[in-house]
């Protein structure tokens, strides 16, 4: 016997979490050596060590962080199971908890108005959004690895999905604009205030055709100290719009030109949950939402391409349930599906 039992399933996420046998076995009301038994069974049906054992706990191994991101989502669509079958045919008030990945500046300027809507459609629908940076793995990093049912992401003119395996649909564009103190005469020769997250593929090609931008005197993590070193007067700084809505007293925007650097902003999820009626509804949400002044609509995809509109059957969300299982069965070394758009 070679597939994992659900209660398999939760002690691996429970040792992740924890880093710590010991202190799985507590979360989950049960013993040291029953987790560690639970977790050597679990490595020998998947061929594989999953936990580097030590001094300092349990720390995943490449394959063990794998297993864990599969363990999230089979158990997240075990939990969706009993709603969706239950609401299948009709269109009443959802419940349950719905779970959001998001970048700072859409949580803060976008979600609200986005959550408002759904809760007035769908009272006992719970959300829990979790602000991740949009670096690296970012925001999709959190819906491949099963802690987000839907994220919030920025994402590249014509590539796929930031993390493969998901499918990922525009919501809106925004520009980049220079943002300085008020009433300077040279804004462009300021220094840089430069954040993290504020270079991707999207922007690259433009900022390097920029002879003017200097070296970064101040690099920062977030956006909102940026903009706040720049309206004392320490510098200028380059940034999307959404960053921009709500900017301090003291601060000037300033736009960049006919031909402005840009960025997409849209949606992941995974192509199990894409079907399920709570991300659904969220999508809906997001779809209808009047968009703050300063941001386009996405383009929606040609007539005969594949749309987010029509998302997978319930039927589909659960054979994509038996599929991720049978592939963390069988092995933990194979990539994910291939990306998507939807």
């Amino acid at each position: 016997m070679t597939d994992l039992a659900p209660h398999e399933l939760r002690i691996l996420v429970a040792v992740d979490e924890e880093q710590s046998f010991t202190a799985a076995a507590t979360r989950l009301g049960t013993s040291q050596s029953a987790v560690s038994h639970a977790v050597r069974a679990c490595e020998g049906k998947l061929g594989a060590v999953l936990f580097a054992r030590g001094r300092h706990g349990a720390r995943p191994t490449e394959a063990g962080a794998r297993a864990v991101a599969y363990a999230r989502r089979i158990l997240r669509l075990l939990d969706a199971m009993g709603p969706e079958v239950r609401g299948a045919g009709t269109d009443g008030p959802l419940t349950g908890t719905l779970r959001i990945a998001a970048f700072r500046s859409a949580a803060a300027h976008l979600l609200p108005a986005v959550l408002a809507g759904l809760a007035e459609r769908h009272p006992g629908l719970a959300t829990r959004v979790r602000i991740v940076r949009e670096i690296g793995r970012g925001t999709a990093g959190e819906v491949a690895d099963g802690r987000a049912d839907l994220g919030l992401a920025t994402l590249d003119a014509d590539g796929p999905p930031p993390v493969p395996g998901l499918v990922a649909a525009r919501l809106y564009e925004e520009s980049y604009a220079l943002a300085h103190p008020q009433g300077h005469p040279a804004p462009r020769e300021l220094p840089l205030v430069d954040w993290d997250e504020n270079c991707g593929s999207y922007t690259r090609d433009w900022w390097q055709r920029q002879d003017w931008i200097p070296p970064a005197t101040v690099d920062v993590e977030d956006d909102t100290v940026a903009l706040s070193l720049v309206a004392q007067g320490l510098g200028m700084a380059i940034m999307p719009r959404t960053a921009l809505l709500g900017a301090p007293t003291g601060l000037a925007v300033t736009d960049l030109g006919p031909r402005p650097p840009s960025r997409f902003v849209g949606y992941v999820t995974t192509p199990e949950l894409a079907g399920t009626a709570a991300v659904r509804a969220l999508i809906r949400e997001l779809r209808e939402v009047r968009l703050p002044t300063g941001l386009a609509p996405a383009a929606r995809p040609a007539a005969g391409q594949p749309s987010s509109s029509s998302s997978p059957s319930a039927t589909a969300s659960l054979s994509a349930t038996a599929s991720l299982s049978a592939t963390a069965s069988r092995s933990v070394r194979n990539s994910p599906a291939s990306a998507s758009r939807v």
